[in-house]
C-alpha cells in the first residue's frame, strides 16, 4: 500500500524487511502461543511494549516478502491479547486482508467493510488510513485526496498524513499544494531533514513546470530548492540525498541564470522575508556539493566503516551524477 503503514514502524530497507521476516518462525516458536485478555500478576509472564511492537513489525515484514502464514499467526496473537475491536489491531487486520486479496472484487468488499466501521466510529484513525491506502491501490487518486483532507480535519498534526497528501498532489503536478502540505508537516517536525529535502525536490521539479516557465519563476523555484537542500544538510551532516539535490539544483540554477555576477532576489509578493543569492554563492554551493558527493562515493568504494549507512542505489546515483558532470566540463 502506498500510505505509510504506521507511525510506529520505522523506515527499513528491503534487506531489513527480509532479515526481520526470516526470524518470524523462530520468534513465534519461542513465544507463548496464548495470552489471556487480562494478564494475572505473578502467574502470567511479564509483558513489554517491545514484544507487541515486534509482532507488529513482523506482520509488515512477512506480508512484504509473501509469508502470509507467519503474518496471520502474529495477527492472531495480537487479537487474542488486545481484542478484535482494538483500533490498531483493526488496522493491522485490514492490512492483512488487503495483502492477501486476489482481485478487485475482494478489495471492494474490504472497502465496504471500512465504510461500515467508519460509520460507527468516524474517528477510527487506523481504518481511515487503511481506507485511503486502499483508494490509492484502486487508482482512485481524487477520492484518496478527499479522504486525506477529511482525516486532516480530524487530526491536523498528523505529519504522516500531510506527507502522503503531498505525494498525491505531486502525482497530479500540483506543486504549490504539494509544498504546502510539507510545510504543514514541518510545523510538526521542524527538524525533519528528509522532509526538507523532499520539499527541495518539489521546488526543483516545479522549475520544469510548463505552465510557469518564465525566468523569474524558475529562479524563484530553484532558490527555494537550494535553501531547502541546505537546510536538510544542516540538520543531517553527510546527508547524501541533500547533497545530491543541492548539486542538481545549483547546476540548473547556473545553467538558467545569465552568466554574470548580478544579485538574484526572488521574493513572493505575500512574503515578509526574502532569499538573496548571488551566482558566486551558488557556484560555491555547487562546488561544495560536488566535493561532498565525491568524498562519499570514494569512501564507500574503499569500504570505510563510517560510510556504511548509505544504500547502494544512492551511491550508484551519486556516481552517475558526478560522471555526467565531469563529462560536461
Amino acid at each position: 500500500m502506498s500510505l505509510a503503514i504506521s507511525a510506529g514502524v520505522d523506515h527499513h530497507s528491503d534487506l531489513d524487511f527480509l532479515q526481520l521476516a526470516q526470524r518470524a518462525p523462530d520468534f513465534l516458536r519461542q513465544q507463548v502461543e496464548a495470552y489471556p485478555a487480562y494478564p494475572i500478576p505473578l502467574i502470567t509472564a511479564a509483558e513489554s511494549s517491545e514484544l507487541w511492537a515486534t509482532y507488529e513489525k513482523l506482520i509488515y515484514s512477512c506480508l512484504r516478502i509473501g509469508d502470509d502464514k507467519s503474518a496471520h499467526l502474529c495477527l492472531e496473537r495480537l487479537i487474542k491479547r488486545f481484542g478484535a475491536s482494538n483500533e490498531r489491531v483493526m488496522g493491522l487486520r485490514g492490512l492483512y486482508q488487503e495483502a492477501v486479496a486476489e482481485d478487485d472484487a475482494v478489495f471492494k468488499t474490504i472497502y465496504a467493510e471500512y465504510g461500515r466501521i467508519l460509520t460507527d466510529d468516524p474517528t477510527n484513525m487506523p481504518i481511515m488510513k487503511r481506507r485511503i491506502a486502499l483508494l490509492q491501490s484502486l487508482g482512485m487518486q481524487s477520492e484518496a485526496i478527499e479522504a486525506l483532507a477529511e482525516l486532516l480535519q480530524i487530526s491536523p498534526t498528523d505529519a504522516e498524513a500531510w506527507t502522503e497528501l503531498s505525494s498525491l498532489y505531486l502525482t497530479q503536478a500540483m506543486y504549490s499544494q504539494a509544498s504546502y502540505c510539507l510545510e504543514e508537516a514541518l510545523l510538526v517536525y521542524p527538524n525533519a531533514w528528509n522532509v526538507n529535502a523532499r520539499l527541495g525536490e518539489i521546488h526543483f521539479l516545479s522549475s520544469f513546470s510548463p505552465g510557469d516557465a518564465n525566468e523569474t519563476s524558475i529562479e524563484r523555484a530553484l532558490t527555494e530548492a537550494i535553501r531547502r537542500y541546505c537546510r536538510s544538510i544542516e540538520l543531517c551532516d553527510g546527508y547524501l540525498r541533500g547533497y545530491y539535490g543541492l548539486k542538481i539544483s545549483t547546476d540548473r540554477f547556473l545553467e538558467t541564470c545569465d552568466q554574470d555576477n548580478r544579485s538574484v532576489t526572488r521574493v513572493a509578493k505575500d512574503s515578509a522575508s526574502s532569499t538573496r543569492l548571488t551566482l558566486g554563492v551558488v557556484r560555491e554551493l555547487n562546488r561544495k556539493a560536488t566535493e561532498e558527493l565525491q568524498k562519499i562515493v570514494d569512501q564507500k568504494a574503499i569500504r570505510d566503516e563510517r560510510y556504511e549507512g548509505y544504500e547502494e542505489s544512492e551511491i550508484i546515483s551519486a556516481k552517475a551524477l558526478l560522471d555526467h558532470g565531469s563529462q560536461s566540463v
